[in-house]
């Protein structure tokens, strides 16, 4: 009967186990502190190691999607065709009938405040003119005087 050498073998696993751990985590520090651009792909490929494990390790799939996310350039905004964009003098245009509009809408706000003034005024002067007398129109409250 041959000998048990199966600890021989799980101790083996165990090391390149931990090895390959090892490499990973030294990739991604070593990608993340060059401004490597960090995916599954590059990691594996730095570290030497399978995707698909890299996908299985939940701490290392972490840090990886961390770190992909962090480096992930913002998209540019879709640059506007050239027949699209407004020319200089075009937004020249624009700028003075937007202050031609604004100088006439503060006329007429002008006029309409005079305008506002004038009918109080004459609505006050017809409400002066149209009492009698000095009397007022209703009966007061009697004046109480001095205890």
């Amino acid at each position: 009967m041959p000998a048990d050498n199966s600890h021989l073998i799980i101790a083996a696993a165990a090391r390149r186990a931990a090895s390959t751990r090892r490499r990973a985590t030294a990739a991604l520090r070593r990608m993340d502190a060059t401004g490597t651009v960090i995916t599954f792909e590059t990691v594996a490929r730095e570290a030497g190691v399978s995707r698909s494990w890299l996908y299985t390790q939940p701490d290392l799939r972490a840090e990886t999607e961390r770190l992909r996310a962090r480096y992930r350039p913002v998209p540019a905004a879709r640059p506007v065709p050239d027949r699209q964009r407004a020319s200089d003098a075009s937004l020249l245009r624009r700028l003075e009938a937007a202050t031609k509009r604004n100088q006439q809408l503060e006329a007429e706000s002008r006029d309409l405040r005079e305008a506002l003034a004038l009918a109080l005024g004459e609505r006050r002067t017809a409400e002066l003119t149209n009492r009698t007398g000095d009397t007022p129109r209703k009966k007061s409250a009697a004046v109480i005087g001095p205890c």
